[in-house]
């Protein structure tokens, strides 16, 4: 089988977490040593989060209201993405209330025992509060609430070998990752909405109000002064880059299609040079566009072949969305930091033989979830826009999906549409664009009209694995209404 290569990420994932644990400074003169057996829970609970690459600072022990507004500072100079409060043992809600009120960062309580159950024929009170986590749950959420904020979630185990607790630190920390590039963000926005499509038009200041990133408005122009002049040895060495990451197969049944031509592999590395550099100089994380120009022009040439280049970089962590879908490539940076990939996508003809459904799009595609070497094929002519040039082609792994559009309501503001599928096994078209056979659920009618009853984009991003729980998880904290459409 043909190597399948990865696109090394442009920036490591990251996140910033930061933890307490909260005791009652009552017990301390009464149980001798509980305060050191406590606070080595927390010290594990930390090495635990540290060993999955997230920056962990950790604030030690709050047991009382004073300690807790001392804290504040500390935290918010910090600057989490995420906080998680380690519930030792009993606490009261003072420890907590100065931080409800002051913190505007996701809260996680981990109410993770040591013991799996007291041993209650040698049961002491000291026994019981090294295990007694779960004891201020209530007071917590409760007060959280009164304060006007949403109660914290929960995660609930062990402290030693717990699988379910071992996969909720996994879940939090790709949500952190989530955050703390959602709301560091710069998303370029070039050109303008692809005439026809009404669902494109999206107001940059509602994205930022939303998620958080900055939107910076590029023009085409700062591009082409790259093109214009591509040092050769550059342009030899990304020629090289991309056909050892793609192959180049004969055309087969569709007369749009040719083999690669040298010509169209030429100017798409040397759009692709182009492009990489013009987002480091504008210092960009991902970058929505439609642009047409005039016929025959060099600024055409370079808007209608950046596809090669897309698809590089998406693959790298840096998510491109044509169509000016910025809506879109909101949803594959989230999915690319959940490292799952994140594919541009929409719904092409239906399978009713095989009861699934082709999602693929032309344009860029997370090519690090393809499940072979993925194809680039010169086009005569791009369908429904101009120009024409090389073109990616792939379908991705096989086995669990999700989909995740985001849509704007009457009201304007934006909502997650979620599903959980499998990509199957089956022949894809060999037109120059991506396609996948989605299988959602047993009757493939009945989830489509469901699908589009909850009012997504027409696009879409494509990842592998299970994650609507996640992408839940991220609406919420966000304030972003949701729907997870299911089928058995």
């Amino acid at each position: 089988m043909t190597e399948i290569k990865k696109v090394p990420r442009r920036k490591p994932l990251t996140a910033n977490i930061a933890v307490f644990a909260v005791g009652y400074d009552v017990y301390w003169g009464q149980f001798e040593g509980l305060y050191g057996e406590l606070d080595s829970k927390r010290k594990v609970f930390c090495e635990n989060l540290r060993r999955r690459g997230v920056r962990v600072s950790d604030f030690g022990m709050i047991d009382n209201a004073a300690r807790a507004c001392e804290l504040i500072p500390k935290l918010k100079a910090a600057d989490p993405d995420l906080i998680f409060v380690d519930m030792v043992t009993y606490a009261t809600s003072s420890t907590i209330g100065a931080v409800f009120r002051e913190m505007n960062v996701p809260i996680v309580l981990a109410v993770l025992q040591p013991l799996s159950a007291m041993d209650y024929e040698r049961g002491t009170t000291y026994m019981q509060l090294c295990n007694d986590d779960l004891c201020s749950v209530p007071e917590f959420t409760g007060v959280a609430i009164r304060m006007g904020r949403p109660a914290p979630e929960v995660i609930i185990g062990k402290l030693h070998g717990d699988p379910a607790v071992e996969r909720e630190l996994d879940r939090w920390c790709a949500v952190a990752r989530v955050l703390h590039d959602l709301r560091r963000a710069r998303i370029g926005h070039l050109g303008h909405v692809l005439e026809a499509m009404l669902d494109m038009h999206t107001d940059p200041t509602a994205v930022t109000a939303a998620f958080g990133p900055h939107v910076v408005q590029c023009e085409a122009a700062e591009i082409e002064a790259y093109y214009a002049d591509v040092p050769a040895p550059e342009l030899d060495g990304k020629k090289r880059e991309i056909l050892d990451f793609f192959d180049t197969p004969d055309p087969v049944s569709d007369p749009v299609t040719v083999k690669l031509t040298e010509g169209d592999l030429e100017i798409g590395a040397r759009a692709a040079v182009a492009l990489e550099k013009f987002i480091d100089a504008k210092n960009l994380d991902g970058l929505a566009y439609y642009f047409e120009a005039a016929p025959g022009s060099r600024t055409r040439e370079l808007v209608t072949n950046l596809i090669v280049g897309n698809s590089l970089l998406t693959g790298a962590g840096f998510p491109m969305c044509g169509e000016y879908d910025i809506k879109t490539c909101i949803a594959m940076l989230i999915m690319d930091r959940l490292d799952i990939g994140g594919s541009f996508a929409e719904f092409h003809p239906i399978d009713f033989d095989r009861n699934t459904v082709l999602v693929g799009h032309d344009g860029p595609h997370h090519i690090n979830i393809a499940d072979r070497k993925p194809v680039l094929r010169s086009l005569r002519k791009y369908h429904g826009k101009p120009g024409h040039g090389a073109s990616v082609e792939f379908n991705i792994k096989k086995g669990p999906i999700t989909m995740l559009s985001i849509g704007v309501a009457a009201s304007g503001r934006f909502k997650f549409v979620i599903a959980e599928g499998e990509s199957l096994e089956g022949p894809i078209p060999p037109t120059g664009n991506t396609n996948t056979h989605g299988r959602f659920g047993s009757d493939i009618r009945r989830f489509l009209a469901d699908w589009v009853r909850e009012g997504p984009t027409h696009h879409f991003a494509l990842g592998i694995g299970h994650h609507a729980e996640t992408i839940a998880k991220i609406a919420r904290i966000l304030n972003v209404e949701y729907a997870v459409v299911r089928h058995d």
